[in-house]
């Protein structure tokens, strides 16, 4: 009939509580999506090093070996501090396993000694690697 009010009556559902922590969840994972993408993940180094600065800005390769040279003649290779003669023999097994791809990537601290770090260098060219990265930070 026109004119007439009908009353409609609205049918509520019972409460659920699941449907109250759904958001929750979603910022939860919504955080954890973020840092997963703003973060960044790394090795840890066995010791403190700090890097050398240089004028040239380059990205370093794959991470496949790399020599860490501290002070105090420390050594790490990978993330496990061994000494010179460890070292070596590790760098012959890594060129046994990849040839002439083989390439190591030196970070050395920048309060090493230079006598150290050549010697390392010399040692690294002795047990057959061709190709050595220095890894340094860009100058500030």
């Amino acid at each position: 009939m026109i004119g007439q009010r009908r009353h409609f009556q609205v049918a509520h559902r019972p409460r659920n509580d699941d449907e109250s922590i759904l958001p929750l969840i979603n910022i939860v994972f919504l955080l954890l999506i973020f840092f997963m993408v703003a973060g960044q993940l790394s090795a840890i180094d066995p010791f403190e090093v700090e890097p050398v600065e240089s004028a040239v800005d380059g990205q370093p390769g794959p991470d496949e070996f790399m020599v860490i040279i501290g002070t105090e003649g420390r050594l790490a290779v990978n993330q496990d501090e061994v000494d010179l003669d460890e070292m070596a023999g590790l760098v012959r097994e890594h060129v046994e396993r990849h040839g002439d791809a083989a390439r190591v990537r030196v970070k050395s601290d920048g309060r090493a000694e230079a006598v150290e770090v050549v010697g390392v260098l010399e040692r690294l060219r002795e047990a057959g690697i061709e190709r050595i990265d220095l890894l340094t930070v860009p100058e500030v």
